[in-house]
């Protein structure tokens, strides 16, 4: 996926969540199906898109990712969230929730 390709899903979905891995990353690799199922069952009209770091350098670069993993979650067209390294799936969710609502409705 290219950098406007994304660019065109933030700006015409109410949701876009951005996960950055790594092949070499066992966090990541146990992170992603977790995330994948908060995101399916909590936020379903968010928009995901995985990234392979190493297969994408620009795209992190364009995002500013340097580290994996990385979740950036867009809402409305505006970078929401940011998470890297040590993420927690329950504030991520919580955090997420009442803007997700709101703009849902």
């Amino acid at each position: 996926m290219t950098k406007q390709e994304i660019d065109n899903l933030i700006k015409n979905k109410l949701g876009v969540m951005l996960y950055f891995s790594g092949e070499s990353c066992s966090v990541c690799s146990v992170l992603k199906p977790k995330i994948d199922t908060i995101f399916k069952e909590s936020f379903p009209k968010i928009e995901r898109v995985y990234i392979q770091s190493e297969e994408n350098q620009k795209l992190c670069a364009d995002f500013g990712v340097f580290s994996v993993p990385t979740v950036l979650v867009f809402l409305d067209g505006r970078e929401f969230m940011r998470k890297s390294r040590n993420i927690f799936l329950s504030q991520m969710e919580n955090d997420l929730s009442r803007l997700y609502n709101m703009l849902e409705s």
